[in-house]
C-alpha cells in the first residue's frame, strides 16, 4: 500500500513536470510572436529554467489546479488573478536580474511571480495590499521552501522604505502612473517594470531604467491587460 501511494505522487509529480516543460515551449513561442514588441526572439535561459522549476499548480486555488499550466490568467479570488506565465516570464526577463539582486514586487498576488524571482536571486521583497491573499502567499511559499521570500501586507505604491535600496522592482498591477516612492527606491543602475494605463484603456507595459547618475528613462514595451494598482493613493 506504502509503495502504491509513493508510486501514485512520483507519476503524479513527473505529469506536472511535463506540463511545466510543455509550458516552457509555449512561452519561447509567444516570445518569437512579440519579438518586435520585445526587440528579441528569446529569453533568457535562467528565465525559462525557473519557469520549468516553480510548481505553479502549489500557488492557485485547488479547483484551479487542473488549468495551472495553461498558459492564461486564473481567478485567485478578491478579484485578483494569478498572471499569464508568458506575461510573468516576459516581465522577469526585463529585469536582466542577476543571483545577487535585491528586487522589490509590488502585488504578491498568490505567490507564483515572487517565487519565479526567487529562483533567480538572493532576496525578493513582495509586498500585498488584500491581508487574505498576503496569508495564503506567506503560506504557500514557506510550504514550497522559497525562504528567501520576504512578505507583507501593505500599501506597494509606497514601496518597502526600510529595504530599499533595490537592484529591480516589479509591479504585478496596473498603475494610472509610475508611483515616484518607486523610482526612489530603485538604485542607480536598476530597473523597473510596470503596467500602466486605466482599467478601461489601453495598459502598457513599462520599462522603467535609472543610469548611474539618476536620470530616469521609459521604454514602452508590449500592451497588455492587468488587474488595478489599489491603495490610498
Amino acid at each position: 500500500m506504502l509503495v502504491l501511494s509513493c508510486w501514485t505522487e512520483y507519476v503524479h509529480a513527473d505529469d506536472y513536470q511535463q506540463q511545466r516543460d510543455q509550458l516552457v515551449e509555449q512561452i519561447k513561442s509567444n516570445v518569437q510572436i512579440s519579438s518586435d514588441f520585445l526587440k528579441k526572439d528569446q529569453l533568457d535561459d535562467r528565465v525559462l529554467e525557473a519557469i520549468s522549476k516553480v510548481p505553479r499548480q502549489e500557488f492557485v486555488p485547488e479547483k484551479q489546479r487542473r488549468w495551472a499550466y495553461k498558459n492564461r490568467p486564473l481567478p485567485i479570488g478578491y478579484g485578483q488573478t494569478i498572471s499569464q506565465p508568458a506575461v510573468v516570464a516576459i516581465m522577469t526577463d526585463l529585469l536582466q536580474l542577476k543571483q545577487t539582486d535585491r528586487v522589490l514586487e509590488i502585488g504578491t498576488g498568490s505567490g507564483y511571480q515572487a517565487a519565479v524571482l526567487a529562483e533567480l536571486v538572493d532576496k525578493v521583497y513582495s509586498i500585498e495590499i488584500v491581508p487574505e491573499l498576503a496569508k495564503r502567499a506567506a503560506g504557500d511559499l514557506k510550504r514550497t521552501a522559497y525562504d528567501n521570500v520576504i512578505l507583507r501586507h501593505g500599501d506597494g505604491y509606497y514601496g518597502w522604505k526600510d529595504a530599499a535600496p533595490f537592484d529591480a522592482v516589479i509591479v504585478t498591477a496596473a498603475a494610472s502612473h509610475i508611483p515616484p516612492p518607486l523610482i526612489k527606491q530603485l538604485k542607480p543602475g536598476g530597473r523597473m517594470i510596470i503596467p500602466v494605463g486605466g482599467r478601461f484603456m489601453v495598459q502598457h507595459l513599462i520599462l522603467v531604467t535609472k543610469d548611474e547618475a539618476g536620470k530616469v528613462i521609459t521604454r514602452q514595451i508590449l500592451p497588455v491587460k492587468f488587474v488595478p494598482l489599489t491603495g490610498q493613493h
